[in-house]
């Protein structure tokens, strides 16, 4: 099977490292034109400056904020105002790390902003120019958290939860529309958070943290840890149209970590 996504046009959240950058990257390779979404201008440049142009493709990048809400809608806004985008992968980095009762209400308002508000505004957005071509796809990096939450990320357990609540209710909305949206729980992959929470957890159980990665591997039933090009591997196949047919869907991408159906 052959995914080609040559023509579109596609919008990355987070795109600068890890995740992100490997489903930009794949989707470039794919054939489509990208435009990088982070907070930092000069790695988007290097980044947009190594991504595959094979297919005569252009790319891009938009220096955004996403923990200031305010800031970022009025950016992504001017974006739309002239563009528009067939696939759109919303990612933004984590909320901080801790457990219910160290969280306050404006911690928790603080992640709704940076997790679902930033998700459902640019969604919007998108939504328009997709309709009017009758095919979109939207793609939201999730977390296994929801379905399994990790009891020292209360923020992003609560509000990951309430953005693919909501992705399942959108999705009876624009199937019309030949706009599909989907779900990606991500389990351990190698990144910068990982090893920032990995660290964080050595600290404060008092242990190396090669042994807390090694405990984390240990988990998974395929006894590693996710290498981001694999996240790109699933993010091309669902921008593509051979997931024509998938919407609304929650789909783990674990290494089998989930225990439940």
């Amino acid at each position: 099977m052959k995914i080609s996504l040559k023509g579109k046009k596609a919008l990355v959240g987070g795109s600068s490292r890890g995740i992100g950058r490997a489903v930009a990257e794949q989707l470039a390779e794919s054939g489509a034109g990208v435009t990088l979404m982070a907070s930092s201008e000069d790695t988007l440049k290097k980044v947009v400056a190594n991504l595959p142009t094979n297919q005569g493709q252009e790319h891009s990048y938009l220096v955004v904020d996403f923990t200031d809400f305010n800031a970022y809608s009025e950016r992504i806004s001017n974006f739309f105002e002239k563009n528009s985008v067939d696939i759109l992968v919303n990612n933004t980095q984590g909320p901080a790390s801790g457990g219910a009762l160290e969280k306050t209400v404006e911690d928790y308002q603080q992640a709704f902003d940076l997790l679902f508000k930033s998700v459902v505004f640019t969604t919007q957005l998108a939504i328009k120019g997709m309709q009017q071509n009758n095919w979109g796809r939207i793609i939201n990096v999730a977390s296994v958290s929801v379905k399994e939450p990790l009891n020292y990320l209360a923020l992003s357990n609560s509000i990951r939860a309430a953005v693919v609540t909501w992705a399942k209710s959108l999705a009876f909305d624009i199937g019309k529309n030949g706009i599909t949206i989907n779900n990606v729980l991500t389990g351990y992959f190698d990144t910068d958070r990982i090893a920032q929470l990995n660290a964080k957890k050595a600290e404060k159980m008092g242990i190396d943290t090669a042994a807390v990665r090694a405990a984390m591997e240990e988990q998974v039933p395929m006894k590693r840890i996710g290498d981001p090009k694999e996240y790109g591997y699933l993010a091309a196949f669902l921008a593509s149209e051979n997931a024509g047919y998938i919407t609304g869907t929650n789909i783990p991408l674990d290494g089998g970590l989930l225990k439940s159906l």
